[in-house]
Order: C-alpha cells, then sequence, then structure tokens
C-alpha cells in the first residue's frame, strides 16, 4: 500500500491555517508525525481519516482517492483519536462485537475470536466484562487501541496514543504497533521524540500546519554530525547565549542550564562537542517557529 499526499491544505473559518501544503509519500511501515501541540497534526489526521474536508490538494490511498470516497476508504482505516468518548454503561467485550459487526465482520465465532485476540494483546482480557465507564485513562486508551484494529485495516492512524500509558504499557504498545507495521501503513501522531525514534523508519517534523522536514531518523541524526555542541551554563546568562548562538534546545539539571547548540564549526567559548540525536533534530528545525525554552 501507498498514501500520497499532494500539496494538501485546510483553513478553519476562524482564520486558522491548520495545513499548509503539505505533501508526503508513504509506504507500510511506521511513519511518524512528530510536531508540538497545536502543529496541525490532529488536522492532518482528521483530513486523511475522512472526518473533515479539505480546501485544496489531494490524498490517494494507492489508486482510491480518500477525499471523495469516504466509505471505501472507513473501511480500510483503523483510527485512534487523541480524545474519544466511551459508552459508559457497556463492557469492552460488548462494544468490540459490535464495533466488528459494524466493520462487517458477520460471523460471531469469527468476531469472539477477534475480541479476545485484540483484548489479549492490550492487556485488557481480565477487565473485559467491566462497564467502560469504570475505565481508568489509559485503560480507554488501551481499548481506542484495541477498536483501531478491527478489521484488518490497510492504513492506521492513531494520534498520541501513548498518552496516559506507564511504561510497561507503552511498550506493549510499541510492540504491536511494530508487528502491524510489517504489513500496514501505520501513522503515528506525537509530540514525544522517543516514540519516533524508538518505532518509525520514517518521519515528518510539522509545525504551524508546515511540514519542515522528512526522511528517515538515522540519516536526520547523521546529517547533525559534527554541529551540536553543549554547555552549562547559570540561567541568567540564556539571552547572552541566544544573541550568539543557535539555542536549539536547554534543559536545567543541578541549578545549572544544560543548553544545546547548531553550529557548523567549532564554537570554541567553552562549548565541548556532543552526540547528535533525534531530539536534536526536531528542535533545530522548529527553534525558528517555537520558543524552545516553552516546549
Amino acid at each position: 500500500m501507498k498514501l500520497t499526499i499532494n500539496n494538501l491544505s485546510k483553513t478553519y473559518p476562524n482564520g486558522v491555517k491548520a495545513i499548509k501544503d503539505v505533501s508526503l509519500t508513504l509506504n507500510n511501515g511506521m511513519f511518524g508525525l512528530l510536531g508540538p501541540n497545536g502543529a496541525g497534526k490532529s488536522s492532518l489526521m482528521r483530513t486523511i481519516a475522512t472526518l473533515q474536508e479539505a480546501d485544496s490538494g489531494s490524498v490517494f490511498l494507492d489508486g482510491l482517492d480518500v477525499l471523495k470516497n469516504k466509505t471505501e476508504v472507513r473501511q480500510l482505516l483503523g483510527y485512534l483519536p487523541q480524545e474519544f468518548g466511551v459508552y459508559p454503561k457497556i463492557s469492552a467485550e460488548r462494544m468490540l462485537d459490535h464495533i466488528a459487526q459494524l466493520k462487517g465482520i458477520g460471523n460471531k465465532s469469527e468476531r469472539k475470536d477477534l475480541v479476545n485476540s485484540l483484548l489479549e494483546n492490550v492487556n485488557l482480557s481480565k477487565d473485559k466484562k467491566k462497564h467502560l465507564g469504570t475505565y481508568s485513562g489509559g485503560m480507554k486508551q488501551r481499548f481506542g487501541i484495541a477498536q483501531a484494529l478491527i478489521g484488518n485495516p490497510k492504513l492506521i492512524i492513531v494520534d498520541e496514543p501513548t498518552a496516559g500509558l506507564d511504561p510497561a504499557e507503552r511498550n506493549r504498545f510499541y510492540n504491536l504497533l511494530s508487528q502491524l507495521g510489517e504489513n500496514t501503513i501505520v501513522i503515528l501522531s506525537t509530540h514525544i521524540v522517543e516514540d519516533v525514534s524508538t518505532l518509525c523508519s520514517n518521519f515528518a517534523i510539522i509545525c504551524m500546519g508546515e511540514v519542515l522536514y522528512a526522511g528517515e531518523p538515522e540519516n536526520a541524526v547523521n546529517e547533525m554530525e559534527g554541529k551540536i555542541y553543549s554547555k552549562a551554563i547559570n540561567k541568567a546568562e540564556l539571552g547572552h547565549y541566544q544573541d550568539d548562538f543557535k539555542v536549539i534546545s536547554t534543559q536545567l539539571k543541578t541549578g545549572k542550564l544544560h543548553i544545546r547548540i547548531l553550529q557548523e564549526t567549532e564554537p570554541g567559548n567553552g562549548f565541548v562537542p556532543a552526540i547528535p540525536n533525534l531530539e536534536d533534530v526536531y528542535f533545530s528545525n522548529i527553534a525558528t517557529r517555537v520558543d524552545v525554552n516553552t516546549i
């Protein structure tokens, strides 16, 4: 499968340009959409998921026009939005069975096996008969993951999926998504750089509705080799360093502010070379759009 997005744009009635001329090509595997809150990630996801209209541009899933053939696309789609509601007085087991029927799985025995398998994968088997209204935030998130996987979707969209998950649940989810990505296009929208570096073979950085970078995480990090330097300073000195260097990230540790800069040549001034990582790629791309001290 291939998802092709060409010159996609969306402006809301209040004038906010949520998507600005976005073009991307996605193949089977995990694709990370990385950006700060409010970057336009959810707007792009909702448009691809046929939940809102685009102003211009096109989206094709192989030969299928996504923007014009919404019913057909929804049969091939698994979607976990950033926020979703649940029916509070129905069990997870019954709700998944109902969704499976809506997805066209008519055989009762087949549905039962599918539901049990999904609940096992997201670690909800022991809670499958509990009402969804009694679930914690993390449990609801795991239920949302399960419903997104019904019907063997060819395209799976997950928007901020690890929010509310503890480390063990997050690991389980990573493994599940990695398995799915072998034969499916999986779009992982997140503001957590670790999610992308752990899971994704390709990614894009989006900010203020625009794609600032697209490529492979490993190549992106390699491009930073020899260009990242770090130094511990007093917090009061930050403004001075921002005037003289491209400060891409800051972190306060034991009373000292550790800054990282992007510099083509040796900066001197007490800076030491640092091993680049995907956070450096991310922050260097969005530094001109967003104050790194507010992220």
